[in-house]
């Protein structure tokens, strides 16, 4: 299936004829290799060895050093004896605390070669142990992906709303929610058919991404949501929307992530061959 649509009344949208196909390969390819390098760094998504939920109760945690709890002060480890954490490059011991954590926030504490994640997902503190010898990261091979098609590369509109609508969304693990203000969406075509998504803010100023499934989804790429980043808008509104730059998000290697997934409009009722498939680890 192609993206791209004829019709007199489309928006502009991308010509493959115009580039290189060499070097769109390229590009893509080294920026795949580096998502999957970041993925799978020392103390990336792929090195997590648990998801723990915090109470006022202390619990040890496998991975992990200390007794740890969560209260109005926020969270607080009990060291043992002879057992220290780096914390901003300050060696801690005994009792510390990391104080109340903002929503989608995060702290990391270094032991030995390990890294102590102390986080904040949903209204709720948990922790995460990042361990380099995990064998999720060890044996990771790389995501298998469609192959880069400039077909897939399409210009769209942006429209702002008023005022960012908070969106309520759930999660990879069960119960949970996350909460996003969603500042517009965008409106693009594919296959002849009109089609929007609600967007969220990017990382970069300006920037924005969107949460999507479509009818890939559970066949050929990853059940519950994919990503894509869209750079800011030009001046006029229009967005060009890469899908095969479509990225699986870390709960696709991981039960131990709290990805949001996609609003319930964001549902595509196309297919799109293009992006990140189902990762290895899930197949298997």
């Amino acid at each position: 299936m192609s993206v791209r649509d004829t019709s007199a009344s489309d928006p502009e949208v991308f010509d493959p004829e115009a580039f290189d196909p060499k070097v769109f390969a390229e590009e893509w390819e080294a920026w795949h290799r580096d998502k999957d390098a970041r993925l799978a760094s020392e103390h990336g998504f792929l090195a997590i060895t648990g998801l723990h939920w915090l109470s006022d109760e202390p619990r040890t945690f496998p991975g992990a050093p200390g007794t740890w709890s969560t209260g109005p002060e926020g969270v607080v480890v009990e060291l043992d004896e002879g057992t220290e954490l780096v914390v901003d490059g300050t060696v801690v011991r005994g009792r510390h605390l990391f104080g109340v954590i903002p929503e989608r926030g995060g702290i990391d504490a270094v032991w030995g070669d390990a890294v102590i994640e102390v986080a904040k997902r949903g209204g709720h503190d948990v922790v995460r142990p990042r361990h380099p010898g995990h064998p999720l990261r060890v044996a990771f091979a790389g995501t298998p992906a469609y192959e880069p098609d400039p077909r897939w590369v399409v210009t769209g509109r942006y429209e702002a709303f008023d005022e960012p609508r908070p969106t309520t969304v759930g999660a990879s693990v069960e119960g949970l929610r996350h909460v996003y203000d969603a500042p517009g969406r965008v409106v693009f075509r594919l296959d002849g058919r009109e089609l929007s998504l609600t967007a969220f803010n990017g990382h970069a100023p300006g920037s924005l991404t969107v949460l999507f499934t479509d009818a890939t989804s559970g066949v050929t790429t990853y059940a519950a949501n994919r990503d894509l980043g869209v750079a800011a808008p030009g001046p006029d509104g229009t967005v060009v929307l890469d899908f095969n730059h479509a990225t699986n998000l870390p709960c696709a290697y991981t039960d131990f992530a709290t990805c949001p997934l996609p609003p319930a409009e964001n549902r595509l009722p196309v297919a799109v061959e293009a992006g990140e498939k189902i990762p290895y680890e899930r197949l298997s």
